[in-house]
């Protein structure tokens, strides 16, 4: 199969993805570590920070058609590409676009936009505007909008710029009468942001984002993580910033670098754009980051202290045609990191790699801390999700794999027949996925392979379907929909 027969541009695809791409999922009610909670929300990317796409929610829809608008809730206006995966919290929708549509005529031209919809209607509420870095393609690829997931906490907002700011916002933008934090803001209007504190990565930590800068934040305590997107030039020659960390972890209150970690060195083979999944490992809380030298790490959270690191290639390997980078984002589960390797899609198909990985174990840990793995897989930008002992994982070639937990045996396998940039969402015994194509097929998830139903959604789906209140929320290219039974 030639993926790139299927949707949009080349680079255009690598976007979403980026966004890390990324994706929500859910699982059986005994499995509650990874279940955002009785809230109803979806407030980051993954909805926990171990990151693992799994939902204790009952009642969503299965079938829904968005020509007749069966079972479709509200449908907003995006952009023209959209990479960032939308989050709910606090009444609100929050997903990062481009400015093709532009809101505002006075805030004209490409920029990167997050955008807040009222979670029930899908009112427009507020934007934020981010004009392009100087430097183009090399830093900020043109039209690709902001692609970082938002974390939610209480009122505040984070998340990271197609500028690589990290920003925190108050989700109530000016519509609260208050102007909290930053005060010198030149718009203040209801339909604009409210900026708390922002951290700029090129000027406090010196990265050079290659592309586009996308992480999507996690929390512990007082402390924000993401990845830098440290990377080469655009010649892909030279690592111009090769003292520039891979991670950091600012203050969530102030906004101030309070430690960082540069292990990668000049060893990076392209950019750096998986985000940092948190979880407690062994009795450990850690910080997990998957690097751009192929190898994931693990940190202790308050103090950035390194505890383990783990090389997901062969050691034969060679860049670019056998040795991977990372774009999937690490999930946690049961003293375990779960992680495959591939590359940015413009670089097509090729051999991929899942891993197992005990990380209760230190030091370089590649050959003691491998629990399994699994090489029958093509390359993958996607995010593992695990419920009731299966594992789900989409490749990009669109294989979408289910196995078992603990070994690593497959147990089944399912051809999309289309590039998959997302990520599977597991609820109520249900597995969702959305492909490049723009169809979104239903399994029923378990041990012997289901296909419930397949919906095209009009254009490329390149994240991951969140659930939030009853309803699923998903983005193609240029909508942002949500989906609930007739009645909810």
């Amino acid at each position: 199969m030639n993926i790139h027969s299927h949707g949009m541009s080349r680079r255009s695809r690598i976007w979403f993805l980026l966004a890390l791409l990324v994706l929500a999922s859910a699982r059986p009610a005994r499995v509650v570590a990874s279940d955002p909670g009785p809230s109803g929300d979806w407030p980051m990317w993954g909805g926990t920070p171990d990151r693992n796409m799994v939902s204790n929610m009952k009642g969503l829809p299965v079938e829904w058609d968005v020509k007749t608008k069966k079972n479709v809730k509200w449908v907003a206006d995006l952009g023209s590409q959209s990479y960032g995966n939308p989050v709910v919290a606090g009444g609100m929708v929050f997903v990062g676009t481009n400015n093709e549509s532009p809101r505002d005529r006075a805030q004209g031209g490409d920029r990167g936009v997050l955008m807040a919809f009222r979670e029930t209607t899908g009112e427009f509420l507020w934007q934020q505007t981010h004009e392009k870095l100087a430097a183009g393609r090399a830093n900020d690829w043109p039209y690709q909008g902001v692609a970082s997931s938002p974390l939610v906490e209480g009122t505040r907002l984070y998340y990271v710029s197609n500028r690589g700011v990290v920003l925190c916002l108050d989700i109530n933008g000016f519509r609260d009468g208050r102007n909290d934090g930053v005060t010198d803001e030149k718009l203040t209007g209801q339909y604009d942001a409210d900026v708390i504190w922002s951290f700029d990565m090129i000027e406090e930590v010196g990265s050079y984002p290659h592309n586009l800068s996308n992480s999507s934040p996690v929390v512990f305590g007082d402390l924000i993580f993401v990845s830098t997107s440290n990377g080469q030039d655009e010649g892909h020659v030279n690592i111009p910033s090769p003292k520039a960390p891979a991670i950091v972890a600012v203050s969530k209150n102030t906004g101030k670098l309070v430690w960082e970690d540069n292990s990668v060195d000049d060893r990076i083979l392209h950019g750096q754009w998986s985000p940092p999944s948190v979880g407690r490992i062994g009795g450990v809380d850690q910080v997990v980051s998957a690097q751009g030298d192929g190898w994931v790490r693990g940190y202790e959270v308050l103090t950035g202290k390194k505890l383990w690191e783990f090389d997901t290639n062969p050691r034969d390997s060679v860049w670019p045609k056998t040795r991977n980078e990372i774009i999937s984002t690490p999930v946690i589960y049961e003293d375990r990191v779960y992680i495959a390797n591939g590359q940015d899609p413009e670089h097509g198909e090729g051999v991929g790699h899942l891993y197992a990985i005990d990380a209760t174990k230190r030091g370089d840990i590649t050959q003691t801390g491998r629990v399994w793995h699994f090489d029958r897989i093509r390359r993958s930008i996607s995010t593992v999700s695990i419920a009731d002992g299966l594992l789900y994982i989409p490749d990009f070639s669109g294989f979408l794999h289910c196995l078992d937990a603990k070994t690593g045996q497959e147990l089944w396998v399912h051809d999309v027949l289309a590039a998959v940039w997302g990520s599977t969402l597991v609820v109520d015994g249900k597995v969702y996925l959305g492909d490049e194509d723009g169809d979104i097929i239903v399994l029923q998830a378990g041990r012997q392979k289901k296909v419930l139903a397949e919906i095209n959604m009009g254009s490329a789906v390149y994240g991951t379907l969140v659930p939030a209140h009853g309803a699923l929320f998903v983005n193609n290219r240029n909508q942002l929909f949500a989906l609930a039974e007739a009645g909810r």
